[in-house]
């Protein structure tokens, strides 16, 4: 059996309906199914960060990433999700891959992030090695992760 798959362009929101589709995105990915308020994830790094988001031909946003720097040699990703019907196909490390070109550009040595439990897998296949649990807001187990880039 083959599948038909959307063409999917990995790029940054560059509408503000764009942006407010992707704040959705991640909140609807991220915290809806933890039952946490439509309050749209943003810190204090928001403006200084690059946003990322797998989106289809039918303009349906499929995945997001977004990548800071925590100072001149490190890179943080945060706000990694993938659309529930969408996951296992690739998509989470096109997002990885363009984060990590992203903080290349950048000058960055190193990535960190800190993965839910259940992505370890994923992130380890990506090359990051496990630092320490992590405690986050969502009370999800996390584990801190980094990877040094090359």
């Amino acid at each position: 059996i083959i599948l038909m798959m959307d063409q999917i362009e990995i790029r940054s929101p560059k509408t503000e309906a764009e942006w407010k589709k992707y704040d959705d995105f991640r909140w609807e990915i991220l915290r809806k199914p933890l039952n946490i308020p439509h309050i749209p994830l943003k810190d204090d790094l928001e403006d200084r960060s690059y946003h990322f988001m797998a989106i289809t031909s039918s303009n349906e946003i499929v995945a997001c990433g977004r990548l800071h720097m925590n100072n001149n040699k490190e890179a943080q990703i945060r706000y990694m999700g993938v659309s529930e019907n969408r996951r296992r196909m690739g998509l989470g490390s096109l997002i990885v891959d363009r984060l990590e070109n992203q903080a290349k550009v950048l000058g960055a040595s190193n990535i960190t992030l800190n993965a839910r439990n259940v992505a370890l897998d994923f992130y380890k296949s990506k090359g990051y090695k496990t630092i320490e649990p992590y405690q986050s807001d969502t009370n999800i187990p996390h584990t801190r992760m980094e990877k040094f880039l090359t």
